[in-house]
């Protein structure tokens, strides 16, 4: 049998950290697909407000196995 994964990109958001906008994007992303299996981060960014951190923000690809019919 071939196992086969689906990858998908993402962005996150959080106001607190580039670790928690991941964890936001996952946990958001589970409500709608089942079996994840695991994530890459591919940028963080951040926006600014006066010099400070407004917002942080992560693309990341999400990883999940494509169910078989039969």
């Amino acid at each position: 049998m071939t196992t086969v994964a689906k990858v998908i990109e993402l962005v996150g958001e959080s106001g607190i950290s580039w670790d928690d906008a991941v964890r936001n994007a996952v946990k958001e992303a589970s409500k709608t697909i089942d079996g994840i299996t695991g994530v890459e981060l591919v940028n963080c960014t951040a926006s600014l407000d006066n010099g400070e951190i407004k917002e942080y923000k992560v693309n990341l690809k999400v990883a999940f196995g494509v169910r078989e019919d039969r």
